[in-house]
């Protein structure tokens, strides 16, 4: 399913459509589908690879949204034939982000509005492959930290998205079903992630 309208009222309407049903709890992923910070992430990209003399393509963000940074990393090293040392790249590109452009941060607004509609109402979760202390301060950023029950970040799980366990961990903590479970995602990744989890998913459209 993918919720795609013009206006921010048409993408909400079609969003709280679309996810009517037997659903028992919502869970979503943060950059690019709760929060606009993928311009943020891309420039810290970019600009840590720079500095180790790689001219990085900032639309290879895009094709692995979703996915753990350090695995990110693992990708640009076999497309760019370069030998980046994952954790310390990850370690460089979170203080980068986290010191210059987290605070640009812009929320999705359809849907976090979802999310604080459904706060109380049904068993809620953030499933991200941002660090813990990234996904914290951009949860706070947009008012929203208190409202999940569970955040499931990168590295808390045996395997990060695109296999199911990050989204599988959050059903587990939440008690409830995967096929009770639905999914908000922007990136391929997670969508593999939800279809692995047996899960319903919503593919989030930001533009």
């Amino acid at each position: 399913m993918t919720a795609t309208n013009n206006t921010k009222q048409d993408k909400y309407q079609a969003l709280t459509e679309l996810t009517a049903g037997d659903f028992k709890a919502f869970l979503y992923d943060c950059d690019g589908t709760l929060a606009d910070t993928m311009p943020g992430h891309k420039k810290s990209y970019v600009r840590v690879a720079a500095e180790d003399g790689v001219l990085l393509e900032d639309s290879i963000i895009d094709e692995f949204a979703g996915l753990p940074i350090r695995d990110v990393i693992v990708e640009i090293n076999k497309r760019y034939n370069s030998t980046f040392d994952p954790a310390d790249f990850a370690e460089r590109k979170e203080k980068l982000f986290l010191s210059e452009y987290i605070d640009q941060t812009q929320p999705i607004d359809y849907v976090v509005n979802h999310l604080k509609a459904h706060a109380g109402k049904m068993k809620i979760a953030v499933v991200s492959g941002g660090d813990r202390e990234v996904v914290t301060r951009t949860l706070s950023i947009l008012g929203i930290l208190d409202l999940p029950e569970v955040l499931v970040c990168a590295g808390e799980t045996p395997r990060g998205k695109p296999f199911p366990d990050p989204f599988l961990a959050a059903a587990e903590f939440l008690g409830v079903a995967p096929e009770h479970c639905l999914v908000f995602e922007d990136g391929d990744p997670g969508v593999q992630a939800a279809e692995a989890a047996g899960m319903r998913w919503v593919r989030i459209d930001k533009v």
